[in-house]
């Protein structure tokens, strides 16, 4: 299997450059992996597919400020991004411009001190006055993605994030929560849904498309993410009663298969964290996920090739065709796809 069974064409005014006017009003392509069929339905219709018994797992994950202008000494001005939070301190940053070890930089009154330069394009910063994190969330702009085309805008600080985004760290949102409102939750909660949080800290590695012809040539990012005892408990007692484990978004089926052998051997009694790298395409066994709700993904990404693995390729490239033929709006700020 080459990456390029994995690429089609998405026309530009496809793209959703802009959330939709309001929280939730997106459109939902419904994939039946056993039936092989495809329906459609209303973003805000998510209740009706889920059963009493279920497990809904969200990614609490918040998106940091994580773009900054800074300037050296001489005046040359230099882009920073900042790059996701690991288990340790957020200080590396993407960079644009010249930079070398121990050039200093002076964003909004502040001096960086650029420390290492691990990999090409990668900086790793310093700040003696100031705490990294909180400088880029005080005077940073939204890290909304490239292909959007435009600079973010005020209404991006509110829509490039979830209703329950929680603790800070992703440079990239978890994009398949974005139209989940409180609304929303409460009326999966009353059908007799258990809602339960993973973390994992998104980063742009996510979103890229793959420049490798082969699988195996392809060195797939890491993503840090924490489980917590009570929702490795929840997911445990899902999985007993015949309740369905339902991943919002890559990032959290990223997480839970990432971490399902622990998991088991643990007897899903532990809090669990790691740093996810596994890069799931079609042929890969799910061990935890048994539903699946997901954006439309770009062409040769990461993301497109894990959602044709639950849902089974030809399936996911009918659903495609479909949503291209009846004009759904596609990526970060657009529709929808629920795969049972």
């Amino acid at each position: 299997m080459r990456v390029e069974e994995f690429d089609y064409t998405l026309p530009e005014e496809r793209i959703a450059t802009y959330p939709p006017a309001e929280r939730g009003s997106t459109r939902l392509i419904v994939l039946d992996r056993v039936a092989q069929s495809i329906t459609h339905s209303a973003y805000a219709s998510l209740h009706e597919r889920l059963h009493p018994g279920d497990l809904l797992v969200l990614n609490n994950s918040k998106v940091i400020r994580a773009r900054l202008i800074a300037h050296k000494p001489t005046g040359a001005r230099i882009e920073l991004m900042l790059l996701e939070k690991h288990e340790g301190e957020q200080n590396l940053a993407l960079y644009r411009g010249r930079l070398k070890v121990g050039d200093r930089l002076l964003a909004h009154g502040v001096e960086l001190v650029v420390e290492a330069l691990p990999d090409h394009g990668v900086a790793r910063l310093s700040c003696e006055t100031a705490n990294l994190a909180e400088l880029f969330e005080a005077h940073g702009s939204v890290p909304i993605p490239p292909y959007l085309k435009r600079d973010a805008e005020e209404l991006d600080r509110e829509r490039y994030q979830t209703v329950f985004a929680e603790l800070p760290g992703s440079v990239a949102a978890p994009t398949a929560s974005l139209n989940l409102t409180d609304e929303l939750l409460e009326k999966i909660r009353a059908k007799g849904v258990d809602v339960a949080h993973v973390t994992l800290h998104v980063g742009l590695g996510t979103f890229l498309p793959i420049r490798s012809e082969t699988f195996e040539e392809h060195v797939m990012h890491r993503e840090f993410y924490n489980i917590p005892e009570s929702t490795a408990r929840m997911i445990g007692e899902a999985k007993a009663s015949g309740g369905r484990v339902v991943a919002v978004g890559t990032t959290v089926t990223r997480a839970l298969e990432h971490a399902a052998p622990r998991l088991f051997d643990s007897g899903f009694s532990q809090e669990l964290s790691g740093e996810a790298d596994i890069f799931i395409y079609p042929g890969y066994e799910f061990k935890i996920i048994d539903a699946l709700l997901t954006n439309f993904h770009a062409p040769r990404s990461t993301v497109l090739m894990l959602t044709a693995a639950f849902a089974g390729k030809e399936l996911l490239r009918r659903a495609y065709q479909e949503a291209l033929d009846r004009d759904y709006r596609f990526l970060s700020y657009g529709d929808s796809m629920f795969i049972s």
